[in-house]
């Protein structure tokens, strides 16, 4: 797996007057996900779920956040393969199984809702929101990938950028945010 090493830039860097993440705290970060990479006990690792949450504070000539967002993706897989792979050596493969299923349940009872009713509006008028038809564009797009095998991938979801509404004419952000974080979850354990 390619970690930075100590005392190495690991990232190209923005511009100095230009915005990206802090260095600091991306090798910091990146020096915990080593140790716990090289531990040999899986469950004390830091998971994926950790590495698809991690957000670093701008800095001015700070590291590419596209090229740390790209390297955090692969992290992320990495450590989804590992915990699945413990699940598996711990309690086998039926047990993995189960445990996919009931989340691909979850997540399709949800996909089989009809557009424009799929997820919660804002409670505040104005607030902002996703557009609803970019959401179920994709939702369509994932249940296509759970119940007909049409090949896509994580990165797919990771990326997906939805054109911004304005209260209750959009889907509530933080609830699509927090179902599209399942599904990535899923999606990275399944690959």
């Amino acid at each position: 797996m390619d970690l930075a090493r100590p005392g190495t830039s690991p990232f190209t860097r923005v511009g100095r007057r230009e915005l990206g993440y802090n260095t600091r705290q991306v090798d910091r970060f990146l020096a915990r996900a080593r140790g716990c990479y090289d531990a040999e006990d899986p469950a004390a690792a830091i998971t994926s779920r950790d590495v698809r949450s991690m957000a670093f504070d701008p800095a001015r000539g700070g590291y590419d956040p596209r090229a740390v967002d790209a390297a955090l993706d692969r992290l992320e897989d990495v450590f989804a393969q590992r915990e699945r792979d413990h699940l598996i050596r711990t309690e086998g493969e039926d047990a993995w199984l189960r445990q996919i299923g009931r989340t691909a349940a979850v997540l399709r009872r949800r996909l089989h809702r009809p557009a424009g009713e799929r997820f919660r509006r804002p409670a505040k008028q104005g607030s902002p929101s996703y557009d609803i038809e970019d959401v179920d564009r994709l939702c369509d797009d994932l249940l296509q990938y759970l119940e007909n095998h049409v090949p896509m991938s994580v990165d797919v979801v990771r990326r997906a950028v939805f054109r911004e509404a304005r209260g209750a004419d959009g889907y509530e952000e933080s609830q699509v945010d927090a179902f599209l974080d399942r599904v990535i979850e899923l999606m990275a354990g399944i690959d």
